[in-house]
């Protein structure tokens, strides 16, 4: 194996290990090349892939800061708005609205989201920071005709604490389909993906009221290592 591919090995299993915890800096080039009695060449390229891989992130004048490399874990069953998620997952979040619009759907939107031809929905396009990076972008598709108004603030803080405690909508129930996609270039756009990076997990959720109105599409795109999908399953006995 190639000594810089050692030394990536060494430092990335220490950042796990908690050696080098998130947010601490790493040594810096000169001490590390001493360290591993190494060129500083070596060193680079052992951080290179440690930046390309989502360990650390190179700040001019700082340094080698490590990433927080924690999984959040989302929950597969339930249906959980993302403020509801911060509070029981325990993590900073920050949301920033790239888009609040009327729009109409045209025919292969309307298909995809399984509404009328023509519906007139709010798009919503917003990014999710966590530790300073954007992680997730969600796109959600709302029909005007159930939710007339909504306002950038509800946008930037929770649609559903807004629907449910402003305007007295139900919402009971939704169908998710989990996949693995190609990222695409409007991902790589808006969110921080890696070099390395080639795929993003993707939540698809048509959301319904408890009349069974559909009146909500969405679509979470997440980058793959901050996240894991959890569930709890048990065994029926005949």
């Amino acid at each position: 194996m190639n000594r810089y591919l050692e030394i990536f090995t060494d430092l990335k299993q220490q950042i796990i290990e908690e050696h080098y915890p998130a947010h601490s800096l790493l040594p810096s080039e000169n001490q590390l090349a001493a360290h591993y009695k190494v060129s500083r060449e070596t060193i680079r390229k052992a951080l290179v892939l440690l930046l390309e891989n989502g360990y650390i992130q190179k700040k001019q004048g700082k340094g080698s800061i490590v990433l927080d490399i924690r999984r959040f874990d989302f929950p597969i069953t339930g249906l959980t708005s993302y403020k509801e998620l911060q509070h029981t997952q325990k993590f900073h979040s920050r949301t920033i609205v790239q888009k609040l619009e009327k729009k109409r759907l045209k025919q292969e939107e309307a298909c995809a989201f399984e509404l009328p031809s023509g519906s007139e929905v709010w798009q919503l396009i917003r990014q999710r920071e966590i530790d300073h990076e954007i992680v997730i972008l969600d796109k959600d598709y709302l029909l005007t005709s159930i939710v007339p108004e909504l306002p950038l603030e509800a946008a930037e803080d929770s649609i559903y604490h807004y629907l449910e405690h402003e305007k007295h909508l139900l919402i009971s129930y939704a169908q998710k389909e989990i996949v693995v996609e190609a990222a695409t270039k409007e991902d790589r756009e808006w969110m921080d993906l890696h070099q390395t990076d080639t795929h993003v997990v993707v939540v698809k959720s048509q959301v319904f009221l408890e009349d069974t109105r559909l009146f909500q599409y969405t679509e979470s795109r997440h980058r793959l290592d901050r996240f894991r999908f959890v569930d709890f399953a048990r065994r029926r006995h005949q």
